[in-house]
């Protein structure tokens, strides 16, 4: 189904203070499916239908960005069975969604290791990232095997091959040459990060986007975060000031 723009719904976003790129920690699905005598795994299932929920509400808002945090490189550490639970709730996603996403304009992105993942979910993420790579709107990002220190270690190799090949003169290199090399470099900075479930931590997540992003902590495990909340987090995002380490003029 095809959505329409709707924004008149939300007459309490201010349009012109919306952030342009919004980054989300999917927390609490485990504690939710605990609270309520389930197996992790259903909490994991009612996170994906969330996540569903988020994006088209973003859609509806004409965010410029999405970034959602998937999949960790820590996250192997997990048990083997949740583990490989959730690379299949992956790959079913995709294979369900990508159409419907297509349809709404959605260009979507992966972050990560990607290349570390089975053959299959690559293949998938590939077709993916084919089918929207002409849309125009919301460019939804999905972290999947991804760690933010290992992204910055990955585009200082890049940058340090291109110096030892005279590609690259040592002495150019500034933010915005780092920035060219980051798994999101067709993406404005994060303008505000959204953390459920109660922890107030990056938890290595987009350490180089989030450098001056503002931050919103809900108790909300992600299962049970609605279109409403988010929406309260951008209007209360919209009545913050930005000062990017100025002095406010007087």
């Amino acid at each position: 189904m095809v959505i329409r723009n709707v924004t008149n719904n939300y007459p309490e976003i201010d349009r012109e203070r919306l952030p342009r790129h919004v980054a989300i920690i999917m927390d609490g699905n485990g504690r939710w499916a605990n609270a309520l005598g389930l197996l992790r795994s259903a909490g994991h299932v009612a996170g994906v239908k969330t996540l569903k929920r988020i994006l088209k509400t973003a859609v509806n808002l004409e965010l410029e960005a999405l970034t959602v945090y998937a999949f960790s490189t820590e996250n192997w550490k997990r048990p083997l069975a949740e583990v490989d639970f959730l690379m299949h709730l992956f790959s079913e996603y995709l294979e369900k969604e990508k159409l419907e996403m297509h349809e709404n304009n959605v260009r979507i992105h992966f972050l990560g290791r990607i290349d570390e993942l089975s053959p299959l979910i690559q293949s998938q993420v590939r077709d993916a990232e084919q089918l929207m790579q002409h849309n125009t709107g919301v460019k939804f990002n999905i972290a999947a095997n991804y760690g933010g220190q290992d992204e910055i270690v990955r585009a200082a190799k890049k940058i340090a091959a291109k110096v030892l090949n005279g590609q690259l003169d040592v002495d150019r290199i500034d933010e915005k040459i780092f920035d060219a090399e980051l798994d999101t470099c067709d993406c404005p900075p994060v303008d505000l990060v959204i953390r459920t479930s109660g922890d107030m931590r990056v938890s290595n997540f987009l350490l180089w986007q989030s450098a001056y992003a503002e931050f919103w902590f809900t108790q909300t495990n992600w299962p049970e975060f609605s279109s409403e909340e988010f929406i309260q987090a951008l209007v209360d995002f919209g009545k913050r000031e930005r000062r990017f380490g100025a002095v406010k003029s007087s």
